[in-house]
């Protein structure tokens, strides 16, 4: 028997390949626009995406500006001009089709499966998620999906929890794991939350912020083991 009755998996860079997928709705965005993609356009959007979630994050900006401001604020950068709500709208359906895994996210959950709840909970585009798990080997895995634009909440709020606690039938605390890479949102939420929490960290990298964090892991499947869930049979 497993330690937990429920794990939550986070989406993007836990379970799934969000930087491939990235680079591939970029490519063909920028493709669409008649523009040519290069290295340093992709790091200018990755610095501007970064700051413009963190905002979401902090409440400072809706999910709806945040689709096309985080392109005006690209473009601006690298100086060029294009519609950028026409972009922003090639972009999120090119990465609702990048449905790639990170490597050991498949072999983790079919492991997982039937022997622990498990719940998807992620803060992203609800119009890029849920096309992404139904076509991924994951569709179908999960007791439930949680998206913070369809209940209202952000991670780290813990309303995003209380309404997914509410799917799961109330479980105890105690009773639950939540995996993911971000600090700021998986793993604060968590553990403001009171469950416990497991840092996706395949860089090895050091937390500088005041976390409780449970368990820390390179690889995704360490999770089955950190569940209790490790046999022979595996």
């Amino acid at each position: 028997m497993s330690q937990y009755s429920w794990i939550l998996f986070d989406a993007d860079s836990t379970l799934f390949d969000y930087q491939r997928a990235e680079v591939a709705a970029l490519t063909r965005a920028f493709s669409q626009a008649g523009l040519s993609f290069r290295d340093d356009y992709l790091a200018a959007y990755r610095q501007v995406n970064y700051q413009i979630w963190m905002e979401l994050e902090r409440g400072e900006i809706s999910r709806e500006a945040l689709k096309v401001e985080r392109f005006e604020r690209v473009f601006a950068a690298i100086g060029l001009a294009t519609d950028t709500a026409v972009f922003s709208d090639h972009y999120l359906a090119n990465l609702a089709q990048g449905s790639y895994l990170i490597d050991g996210a498949e072999d983790t959950i079919r492991r997982l499966i039937g022997r622990v709840g498990l719940v998807l909970i992620t803060n992203g585009l609800a119009a890029v998620q849920r096309p992404r798990l139904a076509g991924s080997a994951l569709a179908g895995q999960f007791e439930h999906v949680v998206i913070s634009e369809e209940v209202g909440a952000v991670k780290p709020d813990p309303a995003i929890f209380d309404a997914t606690f509410s799917l799961m039938g109330d479980p105890g605390r105690d009773e639950v794991l939540i995996v993911g890479d971000s600090l700021t949102s998986d793993i604060k939420g968590g553990s403001d939350y009171g469950i416990d929490t497991c840092w996706y960290n395949p860089k090895g990298e050091v937390c500088a912020l005041d976390l409780t964090i449970r368990y820390d892991v390179r690889e995704i499947t360490e999770v089955v083991t950190i569940a209790g869930l490790q046999t022979k049979a595996d």
